[in-house]
């Protein structure tokens, strides 16, 4: 097997994972699964305050996560496509800057509705 060959497989693996882990953490998060703890979701003095808070966080945040599960899904395909080295490392470059702003943006959407729920 060449190295080309095993890169590609290593990045399709750690990439289809990551959108697997984004996938489930966002449903499992948003559906009350997934309680307040110390390594996975959003953890912000905010989002760490309540239940409620955590809660409200994890579901503004489900859409924009889930979206950078789908993204890193389609990243995780594309070291199978018949496409040189340079384009196939445009599109992981494009897609975990994707990723990365998606993740952020729910973080931030998901602050603002714990930060709400101390206010109501």
């Amino acid at each position: 097997m060449s190295e080309n060959l095993v890169a590609r497989l290593v990045l399709s693996v750690v990439m289809l994972a990551t959108a697997a882990l984004l996938w489930w953490m966002a449903r499992a998060a948003a559906g009350g699964r997934l309680r307040r703890n110390a390594i996975a979701g959003i953890r912000t003095a905010s989002t760490m305050a309540s239940d409620e808070a955590w809660l409200a966080a994890h579901r503004r945040a489900e859409r924009p996560t889930l979206a950078a599960a789908g993204v890193a899904f389609l990243v995780g395909l594309a070291p199978a496509l018949p496409v040189g080295d340079d384009a196939l490392f445009a599109v992981v470059m494009v897609g975990s800057v994707a990723i990365l702003a998606l993740v952020v943006h729910g973080a931030v959407v998901g602050g603002r509705a714990a930060r709400a729920t101390s206010t109501d």
